[in-house]
């Protein structure tokens, strides 16, 4: 089979995908617009009685633990910041597309789902010392981390794994030398599609090999450890199985210890359960 560089030609397998809502793809404007305020966010939101319920809902789960429940779009919106309510909208949007089963990486339905919040999750727990907002951006990082995978599928379900020269390698690596691109790099793509901040663009691209980011480092680190993190659980693991070489500079970084290990053990499949609940209601 002969590579295929051409970027562009790899989005256009997601052509059939639906795009994002019309209301969130304003918001996420809005979000990147220094000069916007969450009165305008939380106006437009009110506008959209799905997202509205959303929002409402999340900023008044367990996870934010509130002593008041807000009651409004604008309380609800206040409580959770102009990051977490971006991720609330995103986690929405890609829920539908990640339940699809992708033959080419072996992965049932819901699959890349589950290991794809569950990265998302894992990242901003690891990142939460590093401040609300580093967090936050890890969390949008670890969800987008493997979105890439949608468009690449296909190109892999004709290619027989066992062959020797599949054997040793990280997956990326592989996917990269025979089509000339990775999944990273495509769901990178994708992502300034969506009009995202480059730091989040850089760490999405970069996730596997985190020393080669630059603006989203410290990004990359934690969605790396994370990502590591379910695929030792086992979760949303398909044909690219558990090959992957840990950074230890990313380890360093963030103290990824055994203490952490077990409290990530803990924390995924929670988190997996709650997100999947709040977002499906």
């Amino acid at each position: 089979m002969e590579k295929t560089t051409s970027v562009s030609v790899m989005l256009s397998r997601l052509g059939d995908l639906p795009a994002m809502p019309a209301v969130t793809q304003r918001v996420l404007g809005l979000i990147r617009n220094p000069n916007s305020d969450m009165g305008e966010i939380s106006g437009i939101l009110s506008l959209d009685q799905s997202l509205a319920i959303l929002i409402l809902r999340w900023a008044n789960s367990a996870y934010y633990g509130l002593r008041h429940p807000a009651t409004t779009v604008k309380q609800a919106v206040m409580v959770l910041g102009q990051q977490a309510v971006r991720n609330v909208l995103l986690s929405s949007s890609v829920a539908s597309l990640m339940e699809k089963p992708l033959a080419g990486y072996g992965l049932d339905k819901g699959e890349l789902w589950k290991h794809s919040i569950a990265v998302a999750g894992a990242s901003r727990e690891i990142a939460k010392d590093k401040g609300e907002n580093i967090a936050e951006e890890a969390y949008t990082a670890g969800l987008l981390a493997d979105v890439g995978k949608l468009a690449f599928e296909k190109l892999l379900r004709d290619v027989d794994l066992t062959d020797p020269d599949w054997q040793g390698q990280s997956f990326s690596d592989l996917e990269h030398n025979y089509f000339g691109i990775d999944h990273a790099k495509l769901g990178s793509e994708l992502a300034r599609r969506w009009n995202l901040p480059n730091p989040l663009l850089d760490a999405i691209c970069h996730h596997h090999n985190p020393m080669a980011a630059k603006e989203g480092r410290v990004l990359a680190f934690a969605v790396h450890l994370a990502d590591y993190m379910v695929m030792m659980m086992g979760i949303g693991i398909g044909r690219d199985g558990l090959q992957y070489a840990l950074e230890p500079a990313a380890v360093e970084y963030y103290g990824f210890n055994e203490s952490t290990m077990n409290r990530l053990t803990l924390m995924i499949p929670e988190f997996i359960e709650t997100s999947t609940n709040l977002l499906r209601k």
